[in-house]
């Protein structure tokens, strides 16, 4: 989706994926606006380990 990530691996198998939405609030500079966690394993089996 474009949006900057991570990807947490656990003895080589992907144990989550985080994505993270960033907005501008007022400082000039974007800060984390939403975190988003995939830790279901069904959803996981596409990431390789």
């Amino acid at each position: 989706n474009g949006q900057p990530g991570l990807v947490a691996r656990r003895d080589g198998v992907t144990a989550a994926v985080a994505a993270f939405d960033t907005a501008a609030f007022g400082t000039g500079a974007d800060r984390i606006a939403r975190i988003w966690v995939v830790r279901n394993p069904e959803k996981l089996r596409r990431w390789p380990g």
